[in-house]
C-alpha cells in the first residue's frame, strides 16, 4: 500500500471531482505528504485548472510515497456522483487500480477503477501582474452569468476603481450591469489601474457551477489576459485560468 485515504464525508470528494470535470476529462493527480493536487489544460487549451486539496482535510492521510494517479476524472465524476447521506469515502491503491470505498452504516460499496497514463505535460500557470482583483458573492455572479447567457455567448468584465461592470452584446441586443462595492454582491474590489477583456461565457458557467453556496469568488483582472477565477470548497483551493475572447 502506498496511500490510504479518508474523508468521512463522501460528498466533500464528490464536489471537488465536479469543480475539476468541468474542464477536463482527464487528468494526473500528484498524492504526496502535503496533500492532492492537479494541473491540468482543457483539451481546446484555452482554460486551465489548478486544484489543490491538504492532507488536513481528511480524517485519516497515510502516504509511504508520493506518486502519481492518472484517471478518467469522467469515469470517478459518475461513480461520486452516487454517493449517498451519511457515507465515508476510503481512497487507497489496490493491485494496481484505485479502490474508492463508501462506507455507510449498515454497508460498504466498492469501486476499482483503473489507472491511465495522461501525457505529462509542462502546464504553467500563466504569469500576469494583475491591475484589478474583486471578490464577488458566487450565487451573485451565477446570476450575472445566467443574466448574460440571454443575450451572447461572450461577458466583459470591467473593473476600476470602486466599480464593477459586467456587460454583453448580441444579435438581439446588450445587457450592462453596474456593481457597487457593497460588501454583499461585490464584497471587495481593489484596482489599481481600469482593467477589461472579453471571455467565453460557457467555460465561465462550468468554471463556477462547483462554487459553494455562500461562497466568495475572486476574480483577478488585467486588460486582455488570461482570467484568474478562484474559490475554495472547504479546505481545498481551485483556481481556473482563461484566455480571453480576441475577435478575429
Amino acid at each position: 500500500m502506498s496511500f490510504e485515504l479518508k474523508l468521512d464525508n463522501a460528498k466533500y470528494w464528490r464536489d471537488c471531482v465536479e469543480a475539476i470535470v468541468s474542464l477536463v476529462d482527464e487528468g494526473t493527480f500528484n498524492i504526496s505528504k502535503d496533500g492532492i493536487s492537479l494541473r491540468a489544460m482543457d483539451p481546446s487549451g484555452i482554460s486551465m485548472i489548478s486544484f489543490s486539496m491538504p492532507s488536513k482535510a481528511f480524517s485519516k492521510y497515510e502516504i509511504d510515497k508520493g506518486q502519481d494517479v492518472g484517471l478518467n476524472i469522467d469515469n470517478l465524476s459518475k461513480i461520486m456522483s452516487r454517493t449517498r447521506d451519511d457515507e465515508a469515502l476510503v481512497i487507497k491503491e489496490a493491485e494496481g487500480k484505485l479502490l474508492l470505498e463508501f462506507v455507510g452504516a449498515k454497508s460498504r460499496r466498492r469501486y476499482r477503477l483503473h489507472l491511465i497514463d495522461v501525457r505529462k505535460k509542462d502546464d504553467k500557470e500563466p504569469k500576469v501582474e494583475f491591475d484589478a482583483q474583486v471578490e464577488v458573492d458566487g450565487e451573485h455572479l451565477k446570476n450575472a452569468l445566467k443574466d448574460a447567457s440571454l443575450i451572447s455567448s461572450y461577458i466583459a468584465f470591467k473593473a476600476g476603481k470602486g466599480h464593477f461592470t459586467i456587460s454583453a452584446k448580441g444579435d438581439s441586443g446588450d445587457l450592462e450591469e453596474l456593481n457597487e462595492v457593497d460588501g454583499t454582491g461585490i464584497r471587495k474590489l481593489d484596482a489599481s489601474k481600469d482593467a477589461e477583456s472579453v471571455f467565453n461565457l460557457e467555460f465561465l458557467e462550468n468554471m463556477v457551477r462547483s462554487s459553494p453556496m455562500g461562497n466568495s469568488i475572486k476574480l483577478s483582472i488585467k486588460s486582455d489576459q488570461p482570467l484568474k477565477l478562484t474559490y475554495n470548497i472547504g479546505d481545498a483551493a481551485v483556481t481556473y485560468f482563461l484566455a480571453p475572447y480576441v475577435e478575429e
